[in-house]
């Protein structure tokens, strides 16, 4: 039986590929499995990818005739996993040696349903630790409990889906599958759908993922309209988040995330292609409108002022009906 499946979506990688295909070598082990899914690359990644299904133990590749994103990627990995247990990386990240087996040991001892790891952030020559933003390490808790408070940084912001591993019991839930099709944010709609639907986790104080931030073909690093699909990803987390029997007590925590995420992007909007900064503005403001009104008060009441009056200003334009549209 297979005990773990690794997805690893590539997409145009070629530079990154043989760091991250090397670092999973040296964590092979007999029940391992490593779903390799080329995300229709057009450079030389196919290639790399045909030598390693022939290398790489436990490597099974799977080729997208269309690209589809990262999302769509890890999907099609999880309907192809046959493991215990899942966890995923990113084509141009990589593994410590041993690291797999040190998580799956995790996972069993614990028991739980998906357990959490801090990761290492790569930028240039710089590294620096990333933790869970969670105090309590090794003791299983209701990942409910994780999500508040809203005015602090928890465990539903830290939404990197490779910085931990997953019972396949969630895949039988509906809870491991990502939103098809987002470009970008796609981590943000599942983490909060782990932590409101699962019935257990834990974090654990175990470094081995390597993160590389700043690579130039990475949607964070591009400015094109791809990058708005975080409107679509933040609007699924507070129609979800509103059906919630406790939808009082965690909306405010939704809503404050999505501010602060819309105030980010529209801070740095000279990064944007001038028509995607036009469409940000519009559909933000049309965002803004959608959200309960009351919760939306209350958070920019609580805001610091600059951004408050950024995303109060926005609000109050004029909708349009290419904005209503979209």
């Amino acid at each position: 039986m297979v005990k773990l499946s690794v997805i690893v979506p590539f997409y145009n990688v070629q530079q990154y590929a043989p760091d991250t295909l090397k670092s999973l070598r040296a964590n092979v082990r007999e029940d391992f499995e490593f779903i390799l899914v080329d995300d229709c690359s057009r450079d030389g990644t196919p290639d790399i990818l045909e030598r390693a299904e022939r290398e790489l133990p436990g490597a099974v590749l799977v080729r997208h005739e269309e690209n589809g994103g990262l999302a769509t990627a890890r999907n099609t990995g999880i309907d192809r996993a046959r493991g215990e247990y899942l966890t995923f990386l990113d084509g141009d990240d990589w593994l410590a040696p041993d690291y797999l087996p040190k998580l799956v040991t995790a996972i069993e001892e614990l028991g739980c349903d998906f357990v959490r790891t801090d990761h290492v952030q790569c930028t240039a020559r710089a590294r620096a630790i990333h933790r869970v933003p969670h105090g309590r390490r090794d003791v299983v808790m209701n990942p409910r409990e994780a999500i508040l408070p809203a005015d602090r940084t928890t465990s539903v912001d830290y939404a990197y889906a490779w910085a931990g591993v997953y019972h396949r019991r969630l895949i039988d839930r509906g809870l491991l599958h990502f939103t098809h099709g987002l470009r970008t944010a796609e981590d943000r709609p599942w983490i909060w759908k782990l932590h409101r639907e699962a019935d257990s986790f834990a974090a654990v104080s175990l470094l081995g993922v390597y993160y590389r931030r700043g690579v130039a073909t990475s949607l964070t690093q591009i400015g094109d309209v791809r990058q708005l699909d975080f409107i679509r990803a933040f609007d699924q987390v507070i129609e979800e988040t509103a059906q919630d029997p406790e939808a009082d007590k965690l909306l405010p925590k939704a809503v404050r995330t999505y501010c602060a995420i819309m105030a980010h992007h529209l801070g740095s909007i000279e990064r944007f292609e001038p028509a995607v900064a036009r469409k940000l503005r519009s559909m933000t403001s049309a965002a803004l409108k959608r959200l309960p009104q009351d919760v939306l008060a209350e958070v920019m009441d609580s805001m610091d002022p600059q951004r408050a009056s950024l995303l109060r200003r926005l609000k109050r334009r004029p909708a349009t009906a290419r904005t209503v549209a979209a």
